[in-house]
């Protein structure tokens, strides 16, 4: 079809947006594609939803591959089915809730586990009717704090969610590679670079989980790779764990005094001073010799605050996201909390808690802290914390360290947790290399759920024997709107967006450049051949407006060829420029057709 510039709802815009924070949300709106309609949610105008609309298109028709088929949930749901799952508390603030006039509770939906759940469970019931996939391409809403960039994290957006439906924990193996197959194809034809990478699962639950990562300094996630392959975002990585040490002739723990020590530099500085080490033991103290006794305060989805200490190499941050990831395998989360460094009124709450002398407790029949069991905090250490290391670390007393303090004979812990930075160099799991770290925008997620949504909500189907069996089941997203921004993001120059040919809002964009009515007719002429020969075209017939503009426009909107129509004509040629590389070719009026329709399908 043709689309004229002179009838399209359209004002390109030459400043950029103030709250514009990223390249993908100011070209966006400066070329007309959304527009601000809240913080956090967006208007799509007739540019935008053609890209939308070609994205969407990819996806549904590698989803028919894998044999999935759509359906469409409401936005607006009721509360029963989430408070079924406990998502209705677990989901916490970032949940938008409602009621209708009658009272009743309602919600709008951030993803629809439960309804498709339902949907299965109220029409199948025989092994007979699984393996089945369904999905939809539906908007999602999520109370976002702090909104940001543009289309890339808001309030209201669109996302591809799919389903699988198995009977054993084979079918639900097939069904998610046949996904994943069809994630990386996806991706592919978009033109978008995605990096698979290994995931927690966190609230969602399951076995397996990967990340689909579109590399960009821009990103909020950060991952690491190895040059060997490895490649996992940070709240998955694990540690290379130490060997343990036989501890049994261990010199006992030492309790010294170290005033004005409350830091790990003042108290490495103190400790080569007032404990100097030999070569032979080892050499001069350092922060990986300390253990460092971090006090987290986790709000959990009811509301309750409770306090966590961590223990970890003194050389180590903690990572608050990698313990947000990994810190549900020892409280009853479930869900969306907050996590934080605890504050002076969390630290006067137990008073027992030296501010800058913590440590674990001295022995392992003692309370965490030296406090009665009943108020004993949960104490979790870093994976290189194994038995017999030894460390300088607080005594529970202002102004005195423990030094020589034995992992496993002078304390103990409740849990090992993944926790602490990941650094550039650290080694990589699976030994296949130091890791680099990067930063990527989450482009897609997969998990195998397994049977948790099926076993709350009751998912069950009589198997080849006649025994009722819990489904398992696989759960596939994909960013529809953020794709389109990670398409903006990663296609754009100085002058502006630059489309792949896949999604672009047309696949030439005809600009009549001048005022004589010849132009405007070959202009004219040109896309209605360019039309009938099977493109989508893009046609700049605007009266009265300087080629200047006509050419700023173009590059702005930023379809993959310009075809300019000016004073060219005169010797019976127009210009072509492919918009990515700039090259421009003047062409014989009556080539331009088949040099345009060569072009686009070459590509």
């Amino acid at each position: 079809m043709v689309t004229r510039l002179s009838q399209l709802f359209l004002r390109t815009l030459r400043e950029d947006p103030v709250d514009a924070e990223v390249a993908s949300h100011r070209l966006l709106v400066r070329a007309g594609y959304i527009r601000r309609a809240a913080p956090g949610i967006y208007t799509w105008l007739p540019l935008g939803l053609s890209v939308l609309r070609k994205v969407e298109a990819i996806i549904r028709e590698e989803m028919a591959n894998i044999g999935a088929q759509e359906v469409h949930f409401p936005a607006l749901l009721p509360r029963e089915p989430y408070e079924a799952t406990n998502r209705w508390t677990e989901y916490g603030e970032g949940l938008f809730r409602l009621q209708d006039r009658k009272g009743a509770d309602y919600l709008l939906a951030p993803t629809h586990e439960e309804m498709f759940t339902l949907l299965v469970k109220d029409l199948y019931s025989s092994y007979k009717d699984l393996p089945l996939s369904l999905y939809q391409i539906q908007n999602k809403y999520r109370d976002e704090a702090r909104p940001r960039a543009g289309l890339l994290r808001g309030r209201e957006f669109i996302m591809k969610d799919s389903y699988s439906f198995d009977v054993d924990d084979a079918g639900l193996d097939a069904s998610y590679a046949a996904h994943r197959g069809a994630y990386l194809r996806i991706f592919e034809r978009l033109g978008l670079e995605v990096i698979p990478v290994t995931a927690t699962a966190g609230a969602m639950g399951g076995s397996r989980s990967e990340e689909f990562l579109h590399p960009t300094d821009i990103g909020e996630d950060t991952f690491v790779r190895s040059a060997g392959g490895y490649a996992a975002n940070v709240e998955a990585v694990t540690t290379v764990v130490p060997a343990e040490t036989d501890f049994s002739s261990a010199p006992s723990a030492v309790v010294r005094d170290t005033p004005d020590t409350p830091t790990i530099d003042t108290l490495v500085a103190a400790s080569n001073e007032l404990a100097p080490r030999s070569e032979a033991d080892g050499g001069a103290w350092t922060a990986a010799d300390t253990l460092k006794n971090v006090v987290l305060a986790v709000t959990l989805p009811t509301g309750e605050r409770q306090l966590v200490v961590i223990g970890v190499p003194g050389d180590r941050g903690v990572d608050l996201k990698r313990v947000e990831a990994n810190i549900g395998a020892f409280l009853p989360i479930g869900g969306e909390i907050g996590l934080e460094a605890a504050n002076d009124d969390d630290l006067r709450k137990q008073p027992l808690i030296v501010k800058g002398y913590l440590g674990p407790g001295l022995s392992v029949d003692e309370p965490l802290l030296g406090a009665e069991s009943s108020t004993k905090l949960l104490y979790l250490v870093d994976p290189r914390v194994v038995r017999g290391s030894a460390w300088i670390t607080g005594a529970n007393e202002a102004g005195k360290h423990v030094y020589g303090l034995v992992a496993g004979r002078d304390f103990t812990w409740d849990g090992i947790i993944e926790c602490t930075e990941v650094r550039e160099g650290d080694p990589a799991p699976d030994g296949s290399g130091p890791l680099e770290t990067a930063r990527g925008i989450e482009m897609g997620h997969i998990f195998q759920l397994g049977r948790k949504y099926a076993e709350a909500l009751e998912l069950k189907v009589l198997d080849q024997n006649g025994k009722q069996v819990t489904v398992t089941m696989g759960s596939y997203g994909v960013g529809v709107t953020r794709a389109v921004a990670a398409l903006a993001e990663s296609n754009h120059d100085a002058r502006g967006l630059v489309w792949p040919r896949a999604v672009a809002p047309a696949d030439v964009h005809v600009v009549a450049v001048g005022k004589g009515e010849e132009i405007f007719a070959t202009a004219e002429r040109l896309a209605a051949d360019l039309e009938a020969a099977g493109l989508d075209v893009l046609l700049d017939d605007r009266p009265k407006v300087s080629p200047g503009v006509k050419f700023g426009d173009a590059e702005l909107v930023g379809v993959p060829t310009i075809l300019a129509v000016g004073r060219g004509l005169v010797d019976g040629v127009v210009e072509i420029k492919d918009r990515r590389s700039g090259d421009a070719e003047n062409v014989a009026v009556d080539k331009a057709v088949d040099y345009v329709v060569n072009a686009v399908r070459s590509n």
